[in-house]
């Protein structure tokens, strides 16, 4: 019985201490939505509380709760120790596995409920949760039990914990931040961060070590998450470097740098170098060997004070504090001798010179001359390389040596042997007396001459008036031409050598003696004469103001002119002398001009026209007389100047006036324009700065007859042409001679007017302004009615097609023909390229190769043949070669024209292929080729969107200079289409043009040697064609803000066979102009695409020349002349030539076929 008691005593015991936890379920945003239960057991329950950060939030109310025991016991009230110690997350099941204390020595019991998984690990109790999951802890003793509710931390992965801390501060500071907004988390527990440094619990960690590993730890609501986080900071400022040595070699500065230096802010990414003047600045990758670091191609004889700063490159670029160093560089050897040459002064003195501009490399830059004489060394020296010896021996040979020195050191030498001559001062002496017999006898013979010629022109005008024939009996009856017949008439009187021109032109009088020529034959007039022959008439000279009653002040070699209409519209003068340019002036301010037009150089054929009666453009204003003259504008274009001066006198005190001066630069030295059209720009131009309050026009050439009368002419008949449809240029000439004697001096200037009044009237007015483009283009475009021709297709219609107006002889030659790609397009003979058989290997005979003319250098008959043609371009005639593309067994062919006529670059608009059709053989290759004398390696290539850029280096096998040329290749043009992308084209224009030398000054000898662009397509004919003229209207709009498509594309066909023959191609070069320059607001501004100006050669392997000075180079039989010298004609006061008074036939042809 008292061992049942027990028993019974011992059950109930135990039946009061049976703990059952109820597991609360909550739903979690886990994928599987299982509920899990938690029940606790054997815990400590310790005074701590549950953490304050923990949110309401985070509690769940139970939807559930089941008593597993009974009596439910009551609430303990007092505060367990729940708080979870570490949540330990699986990257890979996404989960958290909680760790929680167990204190065995608390009298508490957990028992699990069915859905926890559970283990124990020493004191720890550790189970598995999902992220943001809520759970419930109920802790249960024997007399009260008690509920606690947690939720598990967000998936650690999705907090995306990022150091966002500047870039600037990177290498000092961690700014931390994560993701707090996390969809499906109805967390609202505490989370913070804590990093190395103790007890800086946020998220700016500052004042940081650089280049420095940080941990940081997360906790949520007070209980660790692993793994930890770390986080750097980024590179610091580097130390200053140390510079161990720094020295000079040559002209090269030697830095080496010690690498030992501190590295603990990040490792030295590069030094910087510079000087302190900026002139120097290199960048070096630190160098793991020596430390040496080199500042090339330095200036010698000078000091550099250089520092060096080193940096590191982590998120931005650091640099750390610069080092200094100085370093000499000391005087080098000064450069070779260069061009030095020895001329002969006299029998026995000699003068001996260099190029200058070598570099010296020293403080000094003199050039020293030795050289031995009677066995003593003479020594010269000279700032400048030019020494005159003199008093040398005769007949001695004399060794010459040329150094450079600079002070410190003295180059190579350079030595020059030459030989004296023979001494002819005895032969002088012998001949002085026979000179000075010779000299009396000629200055007797002179004066005699010189009284005669007094006495006959004192008794001139006497014969004048006593011998006076009617000249108008000799005129002819010419009736006016009408406009529709006009060219009827001109080719029915030029035919036949142009008989019936030279029948009306020798007509008319060169002078009507029946006018009146007496003050331009007085004495103190005589001067100011430029010709004896050309005098104006009495009845309408200009007459000047007289100057304090100084006789003939008034006079000035000028006659009034009349106009179509107009009484005294121009004023015909000589070119002024320099002993009249004060008069000239005076004139143009009494006479109230504000044009002047000028149809000469000032220098022609070493023969001087005219005086340059205006400033310089580097002075910019000068005075002449009481005429102040100040330029104010310049504009040069390829055919003529225009500036614009103002002008004030300085006796009279008012407001200054505007001239415009137009210089016409494309009249031949002989002969006249070839192209009419010139003369007609010319006219447009003078006309669009005249107005109703300007004074006459003021044209004058060097005579102010021939060229004179020619512009009146043209500008008169074509204001009657436009006035009365018809024209009477006998009559008006004719009138012109009654004003001025020889006005339209010889036929072919006769012919000339009727010329450009055919091309008036036949093609019209086809220049167009790019301010009025767009508007232009819209009406050229449209087609009323709808049936007919749009103005723009007539405009093409009307372009003249030159059928075999030229011969093609060579290139039909029966062992040439091959060589032609297409037998339809033959180069005509007259500007064919030619080739030689063989190259001058010599220095001087290419320099004469250069400066002379392929008809001078090389016959016709003996020249190679080749399927190319010169290009006039709009800067420079001949500069461009269109040629076709080479075949196979004309590829060496085609590389000696290019090495010969020096081409800078090749354009090529083909593809080499059309199917199984060859367009172009491809004449090039990746390795070194050789045709005949020429080496061509390709050395570079450079693929384009639009077109690829190939350079090739040619050399020479018997010289030593080596030429670079450049090839373009556009993509996609494929035969007698558009280009596929306009705007690749004009960028590809926009490159080639810097590989080309810059605009001229002045033109060259025809056909010159140098011809720096040639461009070829399949036969050289409807790409090339639209290629060129695209080139010259691209010149033209940036140079005179106007285009002329009519005449760029009439001028290409006269030059060769199958030029732009499509109507869509005339109108691609108005669109592409138009694309360039597009209408903005009313306005036409340049578009971005076009940002570089086109500029041409002005120095194409010959010297720059004067604007107003023209070569004279040989002029063939087939040449039109301008007889610039009569036996009538005697120049006095100094003139140089006089302008012609012949009336020679000439024989112009006009060989067009519509």
């Amino acid at each position: 019985m008292v061992l049942w008691l027990k028993l019974l005593a011992f059950g109930l015991v135990l039946l009061d201490l049976d703990v059952f936890v109820t597991g609360q379920t909550t739903s979690l945003p886990s994928n599987d939505g299982n509920l899990t239960t938690i029940s606790p057991a054997s815990l400590d329950i310790s005074a701590s509380t549950a953490p304050a950060s923990i949110t309401p939030a985070m509690s769940s109310t139970p939807d559930s709760s089941t008593v597993l025991a009974s009596p439910t016991p009551k609430s303990c009230g007092i505060e367990f120790d729940v708080n979870i110690e570490e949540y330990r997350y699986n990257e890979n099941s996404h989960s958290y596995e909680a760790v929680l204390p167990n204190h065995h020595h608390q009298n508490v019991t957990l028992i699990p409920s069915q859905n926890l998984v559970f283990r124990e690990e020493g004191n720890k109790i550790i189970f598995s949760l999902k992220p943001c999951q809520n759970f419930t802890i109920v802790i249960k003793n024997s007399s009260c039990q008690d509920s606690f509710s947690k939720v598990a931390p967000p998936d650690l992965e999705e907090l995306h914990f990022n150091n966002t801390v500047a870039n600037e501060k990177a290498n000092t500071s961690i700014v931390i931040e994560w993701n707090s907004m996390l969809q499906g988390c109805s967390s609202g527990g505490h989370l913070n961060l804590t990093c190395d440094n103790p007890g800086q619990e946020r998220r700016t960690q500052e004042n940081l070590t650089p280049n420095t590993n940080f941990t940081c730890t997360a906790f949520y609501d007070g209980a660790k998450i692993a793994p930890n986080k770390n986080f750097k900071t980024d590179f610091g400022d580097p130390e200053r470097p140390q510079i161990s040595e720094s020295y000079a070699e040559e002209n090269d500065i030697i830095i080496k740098l010690d690498h030992s230096i501190n590295t603990s802010s990040g490792p030295i990414h590069r030094y910087v170098i510079w000087d302190i003047g900026n002139t120097v600045t290199a960048t070096y990758q630190p160098q793991t060997d020596e430390g040496k670091y080199t500042l090339k191609n330095l200036s010698y004889y000078k000091n550099y004070t250089l520092l060096v700063k080193a940096s590191t490159c982590g998120k931005i670029e650091r640099f750390g504090p610069p080092q200094t160093t100085t370093v000499e560089i000391p005087a080098g050897k000064p450069g070779n001798i260069q061009e030095d040459k020895i001329k002969l002064l006299s029998d026995n003195s000699m003068e001996i010179t260099c190029k200058k501009s070598i570099e010296f490399k020293g403080p000094k830059n003199l050039f020293i001359l030795t050289y031995v004489m009677d066995s003593k060394n003479i020594e010269m020296m000279n700032s400048n390389c030019t020494f005159t010896v003199e008093g040398l021996r005769y007949l001695t040979t004399y060794k010459f040596t040329i150094t450079a020195y600079n002070g410190v050191n003295k180059g190579d030498p350079c030595i020059k042997i030459e030989n004296t001559k023979y001494n002819s001062q005895a032969l002088i002496t012998f001949l002085a007396f026979l000179i000075i017999v010779t000299s009396i006898a000629l200055l007797i013979v002179l004066y005699k001459i010189y009284d005669l010629h007094k006495k006959r022109l004192s008794s001139s005008d006497e014969c004048i008036v006593l011998v006076e024939r009617d000249d108008d009996k000799q005129l002819m009856n010419v009736e006016p031409i009408h406009a529709d017949i006009l060219l009827e008439t001109y080719k029915r009187k030029i035919a036949d050598e142009a008989r019936l021109f030279l029948a009306e032109f020798q007509s008319i009088p060169r002078v009507f003696t029946k006018f009146a020529i007496k003050d331009a034959r007085k004495s103190f007039n005589q001067n100011k004469n430029r010709y004896v022959d050309i005098l104006p008439y009495d009845y309408n000279r200009v007459e000047l103001a007289e100057l304090n009653g100084d006789v003939g002040s008034d006079y000035i070699n000028a006659s009034y002119v009349d106009g179509f209409k107009e009484p005294r519209k121009y004023i015909a003068a000589q070119g002024p002398k320099d002993e009249t340019v004060d008069d000239f002036w005076r004139m143009i301010w009494e006479r109230k001009v504000t044009i002047i037009v000028m149809v000469t150089r000032c220098e022609e054929g070493n023969r001087n026209k005219c005086a340059e009666y205006w400033p310089t453009t580097e002075e910019n204003s000068n005075t002449y007389g009481e005429i102040a003259v100040k330029i104010s504008d310049y504009k040069r274009c390829p055919d003529y100047i225009i500036q614009k001066f103002n002008i004030t006198n300085k006796r009279e005190k008012t407001v200054g006036r505007d001239v415009t001066h137009i210089q016409f630069t494309s009249w031949p030295d002989h002969g006249v324009p070839e192209e009419p059209h010139l003369l007609l720009k010319l006219r447009r131009r003078v006309n669009a700065f005249s107005n109703f309050f300007s004074g006459p026009i003021v044209v004058h050439c060097s005579a102010g007859v021939g060229r004179t009368g020619t512009y009146i002419g043209i500008d008169a008949m074509l204001e009657g042409l436009e006035a009365e449809n018809q024209v009477d240029v006998y009559g008006y000439v004719v009138k012109l001679r009654r004003q001025r004697c020889l006005m339209v001096q010889v036929e072919a200037q006769y012919i000339l007017i009727h010329q450009a009044l055919v091309e008036y009237n036949r093609y019209g007015e086809t220049e167009v302004n790019i301010s009025e483009l767009h508007r232009h283009l819209n009406y050229m475009t449209m087609r009323d009615p709808p049936n007919e021709p749009s103005p723009l297709e007539a405009e093409f219609q009307r372009l003249p097609t030159y059928t075999v107006w030229r011969s093609q002889n060579f290139g039909n030659q029966e062992e040439n023909k091959s060589k032609n790609r297409n037998s339809k397009i033959i180069p005509y003979d007259y500007n064919r390229v030619s080739l030689k058989h063989e190259l001058e290997t010599s220095k001087e005979s290419e320099h004469e190769s250069d400066e002379s003319s392929d008809d001078d250098s090389e016959s016709e008959e003996s020249s190679k043949y080749i399927n190319a043609s010169f290009i006039t371009s709009y800067w420079k005639p001949d500069v461009m070669i269109a040629a076709q593309g080479p075949l196979k067994e004309t590829v060496g062919d085609f590389w000696q024209m290019i090495f010969q006529r020096k081409v800078k670059v090749i354009v090529m608009l083909t593809d080499l292929q059309d199917g199984e059709q060859e367009l172009c053989a491809q004449y090039w290759g990746e390795e070194t080729q050789t045709y005949q004398d020429v080496e061509v390696n390709m050395t570079d290539v450079n693929q384009c969107t639009s077109y690829t850029i190939r350079a090739f280096e040619l050399r020479h096998a018997k010289r030593k200079d080596a030429r670079t040329v450049f090839q373009y290749q556009v993509n996609d043009w494929k035969g007698e289409d558009l280009p596929e992308d306009p705007k690749g084209l004009i960028t590809m224009i926009q490159n080639l043009r810097n590989k080309l030398p810059k605009k001229p000054v002045s033109e060259g000898n025809k056909y010159h040697k140098g011809v720096p662009l040639l461009i070829h397509c399949r036969d050289g004919s409807q790409q090339t064609g639209t290629f060129c003229a695209l080139l010259n209207l691209l010149e033209s709009a940036e140079t005179e803000e106007a285009i002329d498509v009519f005449q760029v594309v009439k001028s290409l066909r006269r030059a060769r066979p199958g030029m732009v023959t499509s109507f869509e191609h005339y109108q691609f070069l108005y669109d592409i102009i138009a694309s360039i320059y597009p209408a903005q607001n009313g306005q036409v501004k340049k578009s971005s695409i076009q940002e570089e100006k086109i500029e041409f050669d002005n120095e194409v392997d010959k010297p720059k020349e004067d604007v107003n000075s023209i070569s004279t180079p040989p002029a063939s039989a087939a040449q039109l002349e301008e007889a610039e010298e009569s036996e009538d004609s005697k120049s006095t006061g100094g003139s140089k030539g006089t302008e012609s008074s012949s009336n020679g036939p000439m024989t112009p042809t006009l060989k067009e076929n519509a």
